[in-house]
């Protein structure tokens, strides 16, 4: 069994690889990465020369290529030690034409030039757009190198990112106060220091709080490894795919909390989540009121469950009710065949396969409307009503597939040989039925269970969208229709990851209740 487990996790492994790979191929090269800006407000606002330098470092940050204006290569002189900052100041004005340079600029642009060139770049110079004598708007004059990342860069960059350990030299600046290291406390400052509770915080580190307890699910939370799946930069601008997900939505929360100052009031910042932001605490009074270092950029906290509750709250009821239905149902059909029961059956399962799903949904819909359910999701509701309707709706095609395929693994299992000789050694036909034939018949519709449960946290697209559900299942299509490459890829390796772990476990599942399936092979 370990060997088998192995083995397909090495080829998952590929797989994922793979997929991710066949993904990023599709965005980034058959694509037209202009696209990208459809949404984007700022870049319809830009002119001339800074429509075009606002693009390119777009481009960098959705992954397209490798990017690095003339200010910012002189800015690393500086930083390195090759420049100082006066020499800085007198070679980063261009010229509205290259002729124009001053002597030390020209200088610095060839030097420019010839490294990023030599480096494989392609250096592009704007001349100054001007309008009579006057600079037009983002006229300035720009000077840029760039390069596309190949896609063997891409994949490695992206899985070489997906696992952060926070460490103490995780944050590049100086840090102002104290030293980088760790802190064990055994009373969290989060609670004023007023209770028995452990905390390991950082000083250096991403985050603050490395290791904490609360009062929520599971108690214990921790920061120091984090899964980076990719950064959103229109659906949730800023934040990682899996922190979309995992996040609370809603109405906020406040409650008395104390800050690091000693401030008392009521608030809806989580403190544990805070993180390093540089130079934060001196841009505004209230935080410099609130903090005593830069660790200021926290979550708040919200009333209602994230996308990925959502999504598997109603999944998974539905899947439990799919199973409750369904499972009887199909056993009745195949006991029954050809009665009543089974022609009724065989109807609804044609229904549900021959009508498009939009079309029963909306029908269910109206139907649950007259009746007086909710056909919209509140999250700020404390209606559990609201779940009906998106429940039952994703329930029936699950129903039907378990009563189509039980039916024919039963009734196939009945013109068996072995139930042949049970009924001759005088086996009832109750024993027979549900010791043999249901049994056999069951381990194809075992094996679906955890495809069905790790599913549920993909949600469901059509139906979220029906009930305004706000959960994952339209999070990748409003991905494609901003165009937000790192949802894209995010969201992509998420369900692979879910699809090949489900697998394996349907396997090992259907291994533990038959014995008679083993994945070990012998030499005899």
């Amino acid at each position: 069994m370990a060997k088998y487990i192995i083995k397909r996790l090495v080829y998952s492994l590929v797989s994922i690889v793979i997929v991710v790979a066949i993904v990023m191929t599709l965005i980034y090269s058959l694509l037209n990465r202009s696209l990208i800006f459809a949404n984007d407000t700022t870049w319809q606002k830009q002119q001339n020369n800074a429509k075009v330098t606002y693009s390119y470092r777009k481009w960098k940050e959705y992954g397209y290529l490798d990017y690095i204006s003339y200010a910012d290569y002189l800015t690393h002189l500086v930083r390195t030690g090759e420049m100082d900052a006066e020499t800085r100041e007198e070679a980063v004005t261009l010229g509205r034409k290259p002729e124009k340079d001053s002597e030390i600029t020209a200088q610095y642009v060839k030097q420019f030039t010839d490294y990023y060139e030599s480096q494989g770049y392609t250096v592009q110079r704007l001349n100054a757009v001007v309008s009579g004598r006057k600079l037009a708007s983002g006229g300035g004059p720009a000077l840029f190198a760039s390069k596309d990342r190949p896609l063997i860069q891409r994949l490695l960059g992206y899985f070489s990112s997906i696992v952060t350990i926070d460490t103490i030299h995780s944050v590049n600046e100086e840090i102002d106060i104290g030293k980088r290291g760790l802190t064990f406390t055994t009373h969290d400052p989060v609670y004023g220091g007023e209770k028995f509770s452990p905390a390991i915080m950082g000083n250096g580190t991403t985050h603050k709080y490395l290791l904490y307890f609360d009062d929520q699910f599971p108690y214990i939370h921790q920061n120091l490894v984090t899964i980076t799946l990719g950064k959103s930069y229109s659906v949730n601008m800023g934040r990682d795919v899996l922190e979309t997900m995992t996040v609370s939505q809603g109405s906020y929360i406040n409650s008395p909390t104390v800050f690091p100052t000693n401030l008392r009031e009521e608030s809806a910042d989580d403190l544990h989540t805070a993180t390093y932001m540089e130079g934060s605490r001196e841009s505004s009074q209230v935080l410099l009121d609130r903090f005593t270092d830069d660790y200021t950029n926290v979550v708040t906290r919200k009333s209602g469950m994230s996308k990925m509750g959502y999504s598997f709250v109603i999944g998974i009821l539905a899947t439990l009710l799919a199973y409750a239905l369904g499972v009887p149902l199909g056993i009745f059909m195949a006991r029954h065949k050809d009665g009543l029961v089974d022609k009724l059956g065989t109807i609804y399962i044609v229904f549900i396969i021959a009508v498009p799903s939009l079309a029963y949904i909306f029908l269910f819909k109206a139907v649950g409307g007259t009746i007086g359910l909710p056909t919209t999701f509140d999250m700020n509701s404390a209606d559990k009503l609201m779940y009906v309707l998106p429940i039952v709706s994703l329930a029936l095609p699950s129903i039907a597939n378990l009563m189509k395929w039980l039916r024919r693994y039963m009734i196939d299992q009945m013109n068996s040989d072995y139930v042949k000789f049970a009924r001759s050694g005088g086996l009832s036909e109750n024993e027979i039925f549900f010791k043999h034939i249901f049994k056999n018949a069951a381990i194809p519709i075992i094996h679906g269970i955890p495809g069905s449960v790790l599913g549920a946290l993909t949600g469901a697209i059509i139906t979220e969208r029906v009930y305004v559900v706000p959960g994952t299942g339209n999070l990748l299509t409003q991905a494609i229709n901003f165009y937000d490459n790192g949802v894209i890829v995010g969201v992509t390796m998420f369900y692979a990851a879910l699809t090949v772990i489900s697998t394996i476990l349907g396997d090992v599942l259907m291994s533990m209740v038959d014995p008679r399936i083993s994945f070990t092979s012998e030499n005899r």
